[in-house]
């Protein structure tokens, strides 16, 4: 029997495996990628007897490569919040789905859980922006204002750490960062104990959000406003804590971010209103590559010709 841990390379991903290998610790193979890795499933050879844990990664990308490991009997236990598609009706699956605005797999793992390593939770909650679901986990694990805002700090650079073209762009593989932390019941012990790690992803974090601040947007009026940035690794690294900095300050407004690829395409962000949380994975699935959930999305290559088009369904979307 082999076990397999396939999980996103972002904050979410990673804090929800924390939890689960907390509470019931496997020898797994981990198979994780940069934050826009999705297609994860397909790397996966396991058959009758084995165990594979899915963890926030679209179902509905990943549905071939899930039938046929189902089709070879293995056993996967999947939990994720974006639109699945059709969920495959097999006793060999357990699916905790749940695509509500407010909830991230790491808190669908502490429920699951029932709030075993809820600081966990709270930083990947905070790592995937939703505040009020951080806030009022944290306020259920009886945290301290200066505990809570620790924590968020965490969650926003494990997230931050996550994005880039390719593992090269990022401080640290997510699978190796995820060793690093699950060492740590507690995520405030691995603050204070591993100074290191902690420091450099801060450090990253600070200087290349000072670059992306100095951008001027492309479009902006009241109701949605996009940025472009360029073929760059800080640029890579950056924008999805960009784009979460940016709808948290105007929380009225939709945001994209799109950063310049070396092939002529754009890869982009996309956040709904912080106040409207909807929209989003509509406009990016109107584009090749696109898709995610309704509150974030995005858009894997944009091509340049569809630049304006983009534009003016941005506008559209939230006018």
């Amino acid at each position: 029997m082999a076990d397999f841990d396939v999980f996103n390379g972002d904050a979410d991903g990673i804090c929800a495996l924390i939890q689960l290998r907390l509470a019931e610790p496997r020898d797994a193979v981990l198979v994780t990628g940069v934050k826009r890795d999705i297609a994860l499933l397909s790397h996966v050879e396991a058959g009758a007897g084995d165990r594979v844990t899915v963890l926030d990664i679209s179902m509905e990308k990943n549905s071939a490569a899930l039938n046929q490991l189902l089709a070879r009997g293995a056993e996967v236990f999947y939990v994720d919040h974006h639109v699945p598609g059709t969920v495959p009706a097999s006793p060999l699956l357990k699916a905790l789905i749940n695509e509500a605005p407010e909830a991230c797999t790491s808190t669908l793992v502490d429920g699951h859980l029932q709030g075993a390593f809820r600081r966990w939770a709270v930083v990947g909650a905070f790592g995937d922006n939703l505040k009020r679901s951080a806030q009022a986990l944290a306020a259920r694990a009886a945290l301290s204002d200066e505990q809570v805002q620790q924590l968020e700090k965490l969650g926003t650079y494990v997230n931050y750490n996550g994005y880039g073209a390719s593992e090269a762009d990022l401080h640290f593989a997510p699978a190796a960062l995820y060793q690093q932390l699950s060492r740590f019941d507690d995520p405030l012990a691995f603050i204070a104990a591993d100074r290191e790690t902690f420091g450099l992803l801060e450090a990253g974090f600070h200087g290349d959000m000072a670059l992306a601040r100095a951008v001027q947007p492309l479009h902006a009026d009241a109701t949605s406003a996009l940025f472009v940035l360029p073929d760059q690794p800080w640029a890579r690294r950056v924008s999805g804590v960009f784009s979460n900095e940016l709808v948290n300050r105007f929380p009225d407004r939709a945001h994209a971010v799109l950063t310049e690829q070396a092939d002529g395409t754009y890869l982009v962000s996309v956040r709904a209103p912080l106040n409207n949380r909807r929209g989003a994975a509509e406009l990016c699935k109107e584009f090749p590559t696109g898709g995610g959930r309704a509150a974030a999305a995005g858009i894997n290559a944009l091509p340049a010709a569809m630049l304006d088009r983009f534009i003016e369904r941005l506008r559209e979307t939230w006018r």
